[in-house]
């Protein structure tokens, strides 16, 4: 994007703040670009792949993963982003970024660790996306982590809005010690391009959630009639195309709800613009409520949607079912690997071992579990616990 295309409130590439680690110039990429580059090559970008987003992946091959769910959040922020004039190289890059700290089985695998660090200080899929993009990943010569612009770092660690005010939990001490290395201005709001990735995320797991939640056969066309924002387009398709095969109705939903929801998106954010006399980035960091944003209607349509969702898929017996198990095998891994550390694999053996405190291998047993894949997390629960895989390596 040339600059004359820029809104004024938009993060501009040359005016990034940097990096932790000073780098090179690239001669053909800006640094938003080199940081979504970085997060693509990154290992645990390419795990999602095989990391659940609803259905496990043993379950069908055409649900989504949570790769492709990444992929299509950052094709909403980058359609925004163009929109409202923002940079779309950094509202992808952190479109990308934002699911890479999930464990295997989605939600259940982070409940059944949550559970079982609470001793050692727990575990929070946001914070574990920070900590691969800040440490975990090691991949360069110079430094641990990838090296992110503080930009994209901004706009993983606050995701979810800022950080530490009242009534909040506290800071986490991996984010705490990198603030005080590199002040993240946690208390602050992030820059537009990241708040569009923020609720592009909204907007994606939403629309596709419906889809594949009626792919499934676990919730019905007759269910959503009457279902904030889903069930007025669907009458709509229904009345159009009556003699349309379903698969093409439900698509034809699916595209209306994010167009839908795209568009109140763009017009709510640029009447808070107008309304704020928003001028700068730094505006928008400062302006004390999110600039980017549904308008209150869209809101509480997204609101009985997510009910929805809540009671009839994502807490359906079927769900449920696959949900205890993996709740199982993640404890059940977690407990065998911090009391026999010698069931690591010998780079994590190493590492367990040199650890002095029994938290510090607990945090590492958590790391080595949240970095799995389902089907790799089911294998690895068959070959410790099912005794008649004892020929399996």
């Amino acid at each position: 994007m040339s600059q004359q295309h820029y809104a004024s409130f938009a993060t501009r590439p040359e005016t990034s703040r940097g990096r932790l680690h000073e780098t090179e110039a690239s001669h053909t990429r800006s640094v938003f670009q080199r940081d979504r580059d970085r997060i693509l090559h990154a290992g645990a970008f390419r795990k999602l792949q095989y990391k659940t987003q609803v259905f496990v992946v043993h379950e069908g091959d055409y649900y989504r993963t949570r790769l492709t769910h990444s992929l299509e959040v950052a094709q909403i922020a980058r359609s925004i982003a163009r929109a409202l004039g923002l940079d779309e190289d950094l509202a992808e890059a952190c479109a990308l970024a934002h699911d890479l700290g999930h464990p295997p089985f989605a939600h259940a695998g982070e409940d059944a660790l949550q559970a079982v660090m609470e001793p050692y200080g727990g575990f929070d899929h946001n914070e574990q996306t920070f900590r691969i993009v800040t440490e975990l990943e090691q991949r360069y010569a110079d430094f641990d982590g990838l090296n992110l612009t503080w930009e994209t770092i901004e706009g993983v660690v606050k995701h979810n809005g800022p950080l530490g005010g009242a009534g909040q939990k506290p800071l986490r001490p991996s984010i705490v010690a990198f603030d005080q290395a590199w002040p993240l201005e946690l208390d602050r709001y992030t820059s537009a391009e990241a708040q569009v990735a923020a609720l592009s995320d909204d907007i994606a797991y939403n629309s596709h959630d419906v889809d594949d939640g009626l792919r499934s056969g676990l919730i019905e066309v007759e269910q959503l009639l009457e279902v904030p924002l889903v069930g007025d387009l669907y009458k709509a398709v229904l009345a159009a195309h009556p003699k349309v095969d379903a698969a093409r109705q439900r698509y034809e939903v699916i595209r209306r709800m994010i167009t839908h929801m795209v568009d109140d998106l763009i017009a709510e954010t640029k009447r808070r613009v107008a309304e704020g006399g928003v001028e700068s980035a730094e505006d928008v960091r400062g302006l004390g409520k999110p600039l980017v944003a549904f308008s209150e209607g869209m809101r509480e349509k997204d609101k009985g949607l997510r009910a929805f969702l809540l009671r009839d898929l994502y807490r359906h017996t079927k769900v449920n079912r696959t949900r205890r198990k993996a709740r199982q095998i993640v404890s059940e891994l977690f407990e065998c690997y911090l009391a026999e550390p010698e069931c690591l694999p010998q780079e994590w053996r190493r590492q367990a071992e040199a650890e002095s405190g029994e938290a510090g291998r607990a945090r590492l047993v958590a790391d080595y579990i949240a970095g799995m894949t389902d089907s790799y997390a089911m294998k690895e629960h068959r070959r410790l616990f099912d005794l008649n895989a004892l020929a399996e390596k």
